[in-house]
């Protein structure tokens, strides 16, 4: 599955659209590299997404073409959840 539709299917990010343009600012790491929207993930790959001042690790554990909202929690498993200080970034 596509990285921007995974995003968008398993809410961490509510539009596609929005996915691929973090994903092309480079705010999302598979396995510590930077992925693009097209990358393919798979069950098991780590993401980390940056949102604004935070960061959020997840690890994929199921992949669905399309969910129900009550169905979401078992697409991924939060590994953390890290708050960045104003001071770490220099252009704030």
């Amino acid at each position: 599955m596509r990285l921007d539709k995974f995003l968008k299917v398993s809410r961490l990010i509510k539009r596609r659209t929005v996915a691929k343009d973090v994903s092309d600012q480079g705010r999302v790491l598979l396995g510590g590299k930077e992925a693009k929207p097209s990358t393919t993930i798979k069950i098991g790959d780590v993401l980390d997404v940056q949102f604004g001042q935070r960061t959020l690790t997840v690890r994929v554990e199921k992949l669905s073409e399309s969910t129900r909202k009550e169905d979401v929690e078992g697409m991924y498993t939060v590994l953390k959840e890290e708050a960045r200080k104003k001071e770490e970034d220099p252009f704030l």
